[in-house]
């Protein structure tokens, strides 16, 4: 647990472990069911499948602004990510009140949702076990991209 400077308050901060840059020049076709699977996946037959999926077109539309980050800790439990879960996250988008963003916070990077507050603005983790981070005129803040998609192991 750290103590955010200036507040006294602990945070968590999700650590980003690893940053790599979106690489869509090589494509890997990946057979896609032609129908939804409510529960089960239907039989394997031939004419289920309808077509192919590149996974680099559903997650990533914008190769230059997109990068990859894997996470450490527990902060974002609430909103489905995982320590070591890797985050799909494009620079390119203006981050709104309810993103989910990777950011950096005096010099540390973490990834926390976006907050407007009656006071200013926040970054709210999504565990109960921690407290949101207000920002403040003071704070040297800085935002790196919205989280976009999360990929995480069953």
């Amino acid at each position: 647990m750290q103590i955010y400077e200036g507040t006294g308050l602990p945070v968590s901060v999700d650590w980003v472990e690893s940053v790599a840059r979106a690489d869509c020049g090589s494509h890997v076709p990946i057979v896609l069911a032609g129908e939804a699977v409510p529960a089960g996946f239907p039989s394997p037959a031939e004419e289920y499948f309808e077509k192919t999926l590149d996974l680099n077109e559903h997650l990533v539309p914008r190769p230059e602004a997109t990068f990859f980050v894997r996470v450490c800790g527990d902060s974002m439990i609430g909103a489905a990510i995982h320590h070591d879960d890797l985050l799909v996250v494009d620079r390119s988008r203006t981050p709104r009140s309810g993103d989910v963003i990777i950011a950096c916070v005096d010099g540390e990077f973490t990834v926390k949702r976006l907050r407007k507050t009656a006071t200013g603005l926040e970054l709210a983790p999504e565990n109960p076990e921690y407290p949101p981070v207000p920002l403040s005129e003071d704070t040297d803040f800085q935002v790196w991209g919205v989280v976009q998609h999360v990929i995480h192991k069953l």
